[in-house]
């Protein structure tokens, strides 16, 4: 490598880490986890995309996408930020993984091509929205909580507008403006970092952050406790139901270890995980609407010998306040933690994450199955349409299937390196390609960042504000919405554009179960296809007046009584082949003199089973009238599966012809009718002699 390609790739590599760092803390966030989990995410899984991708320049890590799949879908099984949340997510990077690894392997890139530009459009456009939106609470600085209602839980943010914390609306609000104005005015420098780095410091200096702890008998009034022994009573029952699953499972692997043949008490151990997995969802669910309704409480501190918590419009009047309000944050053993300024950042371990083996059960393989074959296929999708569109300006050669390899073995070391599911992010290649970048070692050099802000500089990052978290992803998600793309789709064919809008408003009606609204979209756009092909294109043909033959209805031509010619434009399959058999008769029907019907097959490019067996009975059943079929132009794949079922001869080879004339020259000579007159024959070109 030349020295001049060595620098491009060093700084390339150092402005992508720039934007990578505060990214990748906002997309875990929007993940459901702890923002350092992120940092986890942008260190190995960049260098190992880089290294085993085809293309040199797609930055992979934490996407907003493929992160907000993974938060919306895993919140069915745990709540966010649980260390069974983690854990889950870990298993699902590692599963993901695996998938993307084996159709790399097996050479199946290919499938993507499942998932319709229409569809991919109207569901991009919808996550991006409910990407920014999710973020809104946030940004706000309010609380709520999460349902299975995504449209509801913003209802609820909305509802709680009043109570909006003001600093915390300022500093999200200053970091869209600094990104805003520097893209205007200096897109080439970091606006994501300066923003971040300009709010950590100003929270630093001003205590943006406010916390505060209390026991149980430090609030005043009684619904305020009612709630809170509510929660600390499903914190309790939450624990010991983790302990019951836990010891039962190592039942189960102790019965597997000393009855390989199995054992009746299995059974009925597996029955009851499941019964108390479910009551473990049920009182999550019940925690979460319970610190729902205490973060709903604007609390006091009043002064005194004994300082206690009071609900703001229950205090004592007169009494002295610390002229903050407070919230409850969370309830960890027993102690109630509480907020009386912004939310930040918090600690981040620093150091790198230990490399450990997700431990997945076939019940966590199968709970995670179709959520995985999702992010499989919107991640790697997400991917090499970057890398193909950066392909074009760099005129390199992009491998899809080697591109599944690359994020493959990312997803892996993402899992073994206890972070979430990674893909190819569109704003970081961008940088990467603008920046200068050659080769993949402008990712080594941007993982060689993270590794070294994990080790040294997790402490600065402590004040960063979460609202300005997230304006970066609010930020980063707005060149996703397009609602161009959608218009363009319904005006190049309508098909595209009902599956394009269903699709959005599939995909917004079943958030946060984004997966549901994109397999409805892709099912949708299965069935129109199908639609489409089972009435393809039939034309009856005569010949114009310059000598071509062209549909006889559109152009007002006549037709022959003893010759029927038609054209059939598409595959000839189990979907279509009713209406090729009906079309067919109806003609004969119509034409009682005709004694050949001309079936014109250049366009017909695939036959199935079931479109062998209706030429067959057709063929039989005209020749009981006293039709013969002939066919001109028949591909030579077509042609084999008739010759390999016998049908060919049945037809006869007499009656395959390599052109359309052809066979029209042969069948005059064979209409035995004495009314037929070849020469006024209106399939006849004119000027020829029979």
């Amino acid at each position: 490598m030349s020295r001049e390609n060595l620098r491009a790739d060093v700084i390339a590599g150092i402005t992508v880490a720039m934007v990578l760092v505060p990214q990748s803390m906002a997309y875990a966030q929007l993940a459901g986890l702890p923002p350092y989990y992120g940092l986890y995410a942008a260190f190995l899984p960049v260098l190992i995309g880089a290294l085993w991708g085809s293309s040199r320049q797609l930055a992979t890590g934490p996407v907003a996408m493929v992160s907000l799949l993974t938060g919306t879908t895993l919140a069915r099984f745990a709540t966010p930020g649980t260390e069974q949340f983690i854990t889950l997510a870990i298993a699902l990077a590692l599963i993901v993984g695996v998938m993307e690894l084996a159709l790399g392997l097996f050479r199946l890139g290919a499938i993507v091509n499942f998932l319709s530009h229409p569809v991919v459009v109207g569901f991009t456009n919808a996550a991006a929205i409910i990407i920014a939106l999710s973020q809104l609470n946030k940004l706000l600085g309010v609380s709520v909580g999460r349902s299975e209602h995504f449209l509801v839980d913003i209802w609820g943010v909305l509802r709680l507008v009043g109570d909006t914390h003001w600093p915390t609306l300022a500093m999200g609000l200053a970091a869209f403006a600094v990104m805003m104005l520097m893209k205007k005015y200096r897109p080439k420098w970091p606006g994501v970092l300066a923003a971040v780095t300009l709010a950590t410091l100003v929270s630093w200096a001003v205590g943006f952050e406010r916390t505060g702890r209390a026991e149980l008998a430090g609030f005043g009034d009684l619904p305020v406790r009612v709630v809170i022994e509510a929660v600390m009573s499903t914190n309790s029952r939450v624990v010991e139901l983790e302990r019951e699953i836990a010891a039962k499972k190592i039942d189960i692997q102790k019965l597997a270890r000393e009855h390989p043949e199995g054992h009746p008490r299995t059974l009925a151990l597996h029955y009851d995980v499941d019964v108390l997995l479910f009551e473990s969802r049920i009182i999550e669910r019940e925690r979460s609407l319970r610190l729902a309704e205490l973060r709903k409480f604007r609390l006091v501190q009043v002064s005194g010998d004994t300082p206690r918590y009071h609900a703001e419009n229950l205090k004592p009047a007169g009494a002295p306040t610390d002229g903050r309000i407070w919230r409850v944050s969370k309830i960890d053993n027993g102690t109630v933690h509480l907020s009386g300024g912004g939310e930040v950042v918090g600690t981040i371990p620093p150091g790198v994450p230990s490399l450990a083996v997700p431990k997945i059960s076939w019940d966590l393989l199968s709970a995670l199955f179709s959520t995985a074959l999702v992010i499989t296929l919107v991640g790697f999708m997400e991917a090499v349409s970057v890398a193909k569109s950066m392909a074009t300006r760099t005129r390199q050669r992009i491998d899809p299937n080697q591109e599944l390899i690359g994020q493959g073995l990312a997803n892996i070391a993402s899992g073994f390196c206890k972070a979430f599911p990674v893909s190819g992010s569109f704003s970081r290649s961008a940088v990467n390609l603008t920046a200068g970048a050659v080769s993949g070692l402008s990712s080594v050099v941007t993982a060689a960042i993270v590794l070294v802000t994990l080790l040294l500089f997790t402490p600065a990052l402590y004040h960063l504000p979460q609202a300005v978290l997230a304006a970066v992803i609010m930020m980063a998600v707005g060149n996703l919405i397009n609602f161009k793309a959608i218009l363009h789709a319904w005006r190049a064919h309508r098909h595209d554009g009902i599956a394009a809008v269903v699709t959005f408003v599939a995909t917004l009606g079943f958030a946060p179960h984004l997966d549901t609204g994109l397999l409805v979209g892709a099912a949708l756009a299965v069935v129109l296809y199908l639609y489409r092909t089972m009435n393809p294109s039939v034309v009856i043909l005569s010949r114009h007046a310059d000598g071509s033959l062209r549909d006889a209805r559109l152009f007002g031509l006549p037709t022959s009584e003893y010759v029927i010619a038609m054209r059939f434009d598409g595959a000839l399959y189990f979907a279509n082949v009713p209406y090729f058999e009906d079309i067919l008769l109806e003609e004969a029907a119509r034409h009682p003199k005709a004694q050949y019907i001309l079936v014109v097959s250049d366009a017909i490019n695939e036959i199935d089973g079931s479109g062998e067996e209706v030429i067959r009975h057709l063929v039989a059943r005209l020749q009981a009238r006293g039709m013969t079929m002939v066919f001109s132009g028949m591909k030579l794949s077509v042609r084999d599966v008739l010759r390999r079922t016998g049908l060919e001869t049945s037809i006869g080879m007499d009656n395959f012809f390599d052109t359309e004339e052809a066979a029209l020259e042969a069948i005059f000579k064979r209409v035995s009718d004495e009314n037929f007159d070849a020469a006024t024959c209106p399939l006849r070109r004119q000027g020829e002699v029979s």
